[in-house]
C-alpha cells in the first residue's frame, strides 16, 4: 500500500495534464536509475522503433521497481531522457500501460544530444516511495 498523496495543481500553476507537479509520500525512499531498451541477455529491443524501447524500458522498471518491493503505483517522479521529442508519445503510451492517469507521478522529460549508445532512443529513471 503506497503512502502517497498527489496534490493538484497549486495556485498560479497551470493544471498538467500527463503529470502531476507535486507528489508528497512517507516511507522508504526507492532510486531506479535509468533504463534503456535492454532484454534480460543485454542486447537491444526494437531498434529504431520508440514504441518497442518504450515498452521494454517500462518493463525494466517494473522489475526494478519489483526488486525492491515497489510497484509503479508507489512513483513519485520519472525522469525521461530522449534524443527526438517526437519519442514522447510512444512513452505516454507505454506509460499508460503501467500507470493510470489519476495516478500520474510528477516528471521531467529532457532531450538529449545522445545516450550512452546511439542506438538508445531513450532512457528513463524512476524515483518511488514505498508506503510507511
Amino acid at each position: 500500500m503506497s503512502a502517497l498523496t498527489r496534490i493538484p495543481a497549486p495556485d498560479g500553476v497551470a493544471p498538467a495534464a500527463q503529470y502531476t507537479h507535486v507528489v508528497t509520500g512517507t516511507g522508504r525512499f526507492v532510486v531506479v536509475s535509468g533504463q534503456l531498451a535492454l532484454d534480460e541477455d543485454g542486447e537491444l529491443v526494437g531498434a529504431g522503433d520508440a514504441g518497442a524501447q518504450a515498452r521494454q524500458v517500462f518493463e525494466n522498471l517494473r522489475r526494478c521497481l519489483a526488486a525492491a518491493g515497489a510497484t509503479f503505483d508507489d512513483v513519485v517522479k520519472l525522469t525521461f531522457f530522449v534524443t527526438d521529442m517526437a519519442h514522447m508519445p510512444a512513452i505516454r503510451a507505454a506509460r499508460a500501460e503501467h500507470i493510470p492517469d489519476d495516478r500520474l507521478p510528477a516528471a521531467s522529460a529532457v532531450r538529449v544530444a545522445g545516450l550512452v549508445r546511439p542506438e538508445f532512443l531513450m532512457e528513463i529513471e524512476a524515483f518511488a516511495v514505498v508506503g510507511a
